[in-house]
């Protein structure tokens, strides 16, 4: 192909984020966030009816475990593909799969369906998210990346405020299934806009033997691991403890082939930038699962008026997205990451203080502003110097690895948080001490990230994925 062609050098030029091809392409990738972010939304607020028609409430935690066991596996895939082919396959093959998830979950008869079709959206969500980073990384120039996630975080505020409202509304006027059936319609716009608008970016070969096959194996074995947690986290029996022992066990032996060499132990530069991602989400998340549980056992308020504060969430996080995007924002990245876990301890640590009577209960919307703002400007960072620092034949494999890690801590301290409010419903006695517990060690993990998050210096070298540490 000449140098003269336009598609070989829309592929091979990164683009402004202003120029023609920067916009169409922006606008493609927000459509693609806006269909992901408003069926978080939606089907997490329309999930308790439908699990309770197909008579599924035991298996109710695999509704969204599901999804969160089948997209760590399709992240590690999606990677490899993206950096061997490039990321358009991912990108396009993974909406269709959450698209085909959707409505095999609407037309459900039975839970076990329903189960293996969140398990289907996961794939194709677990696709896409992993190949709109490497779009990112390969089709803007690096000065506008910060200002391109920055546009991304903004696109799941309006899912936010809206989606819940919209998912009650029609779950309770007509059915529960129209929530999934209805998501397909955003598919449409998405993917035209995408087709014409998306760069045709090939993969980089880099000269080096393919791990994939090592590289997928050890991502089934993480999601089998994952899945065992997750299940172990709602007993507290031997069988519990016997899961747990097997999820831990298969984490250790398989999760290194899938981050870079150190990022188990907070190694400079890549290795802390992917371990970052981790933490944040770990304490973050770990916090804001019992929020809204919170505020209804503790203080008393509506279920509308608790989720009010998740909302408070996603506003801060646009914000906070906002503000490192900004072109007169000059605080080293490793800075606003610090920046961000600090203010994540101190709005959890004001969640906690709503858990006292004497405290008002619209403090959590206002501290949870804060913390959103913290994430929008770390998880934002994290992701720009991922990219900065990887390869272009790694982005790949490091963007399924921030995903991977931000998964994983997701679920190992949502679990924990979990296993010790169940251990707090098993006594009568009040459970105000679980809350604190639960925000106490989330506060604790966010102050270590920031502790540790000196050491992610820019200027250092970056490391491949595949050079990785072995048990």
């Amino acid at each position: 192909m000449s140098p003269a062609d336009p598609v070989e050098e829309s592929a091979a030029r990164p683009v402004r984020l202003f120029a023609p091809g920067g916009r169409r392409l922006l606008v493609g990738l927000v459509a693609v966030i806006l269909l992901i972010a408003f069926e978080a939304m939606a089907v997490a607020t329309a999930m308790p009816r439908a699990v309770a028609e197909l008579g599924g409430l035991a298996f109710y935690a695999w509704a969204f475990s599901g999804y969160v066991v089948a997209s760590l596996f399709a992240m590690v895939v999606a990677g490899e593909i993206c950096d061997r082919q490039g990321p358009r396959q991912p990108l396009l093959g993974g909406v269709a799969l959450f698209t085909v998830g959707l409505v095999l979950a609407g037309t459900a008869v039975d839970m076990g369906v329903f189960v293996a079709a969140r398990a289907l959206q996961g794939l194709g969500g677990g696709a896409v998210i992993v190949a709109v980073y490497v779009v990112v990384g390969r089709a803007y120039d690096e000065g506008v990346r910060p200002q391109v996630f920055a546009v991304m975080s903004g696109a799941w505020v309006l899912p936010s405020i809206i989606g819940p409202a919209v998912a009650g509304f029609v779950a309770d006027r007509f059915s529960w299934r129209w929530v999934f059936l209805a998501v397909p319609v955003l598919v449409i716009p998405a993917v035209l806009v995408m087709w014409r608008a998306l760069p045709t970016l090939s993969g980089v070969d880099d000269g080096q033997p393919s791990t994939r096959v090592g590289r997928k194996r050890a991502a089934l074995a993480v999601a089998v691991g994952v899945a065992c947690l997750q299940y172990a986290g709602q007993r507290l029996d031997l069988f519990g403890a016997v899961l747990a022992v097997l999820g831990l066990g298969l984490l250790v032996t398989s999760l290194r082939r899938l981050l870079p060499q150190g990022t188990v132990r907070f190694a400079r530069g890549l290795p802390t930038v992917i371990a970052m991602r981790g933490v944040l989400a770990g304490s973050f998340f770990g916090a804001e699962t019992f929020i809204p549980l919170m505020l209804v056992s503790e203080r008393h308020v509506s279920t509308t008026a608790a989720g009010l504060s998740l909302t408070g969430g996603a506003l801060g996080w646009a914000a906070g997205s906002w503000f490192q995007g900004r072109p007169t924002t000059m605080i080293p990245r490793y800075l606003l990451i610090r920046i961000g876990c600090v203010l994540v301890a101190g709005a959890i640590g004001g969640v906690a203080l709503v858990a006292v009577g004497v405290v008002p209960a619209y403090l959590a919307f206002g501290a949870w502003i804060v913390g959103g703002a913290g994430m929008g400007m770390s998880m934002a960072s994290v992701a720009v110097l991922m990219l900065q620092l990887s390869p272009a034949a790694d982005q790949g494999a490091n963007s399924a690895a921030i995903q991977v890690a931000d998964a994983l801590f997701s679920v190992i301290f949502i679990g924990l948080a979990g296993a010790i409010y169940a251990a707090a419903a098993r006594g009568s006695g009040s459970r105000t001490w679980a809350f604190w517990v639960i925000d106490l060690v989330m506060i604790a993990l966010a102050l270590g990230g920031a502790a540790v998050s000196a050491r992610i210096r820019p200027g250092l070298v970056s490391v491949s994925p595949r050079k990785v540490e072995h048990p």
